[in-house]
């Protein structure tokens, strides 16, 4: 009476790119979608999502992303153009450029603090002397 509809388990899974506990990154991460790491990286992320490292995740490089939550290790760079979470039993070394800033008790936060207060539009030309407008925005260093 019904046809059965077979899924591919690919169509199944969500929008979340995991790195598992024990597996160990050299290199750079690209992702447009949320991401959670609790395995290693030793080089660059960048996403237009959440990036969540887990308890025992461990990342040394520099982090850009919309929003982070922080349980494990970071050392390096980290910008976050909204919202950082920092959990009570992550521990962050380097520099922090951030939206707005959410540490709880227990955190080891040894880093230098920039807060994006504001954007301001940015008129740049291209190669074609065509005018591109494009968002940037200004720090204050705390």
């Amino acid at each position: 009476m019904f046809d059965k509809v077979k899924k591919n388990g690919t169509e199944l899974l969500g929008k979340t790119n995991r790195i598992v506990e024990g597996t160990s990154i050299v290199g750079d991460i690209v992702s447009k979608d949320d991401f959670r790491l609790d395995g290693e990286l030793i080089g660059n992320f960048t996403s237009q999502g959440k990036l969540v490292i887990g308890a025992s995740g461990i990342v040394k490089g520099e982090i850009v992303c919309n929003n982070a939550d922080i349980e494990g290790v970071f050392q390096g760079k980290i910008k976050v153009l909204e919202v950082l979470n920092i959990k009570a039993t992550a521990q962050i070394h380097g520099e922090v450029a951030i939206g707005k800033l959410s540490i709880e008790p227990g955190a080891n936060f040894t880093a230098t603090c920039t807060m994006l207060t504001h954007t301001k539009e940015v008129t740049l030309k291209d190669g074609k002397g065509t005018e591109q407008k494009q968002k940037e925005q200004v720090a204050s260093t705390y």
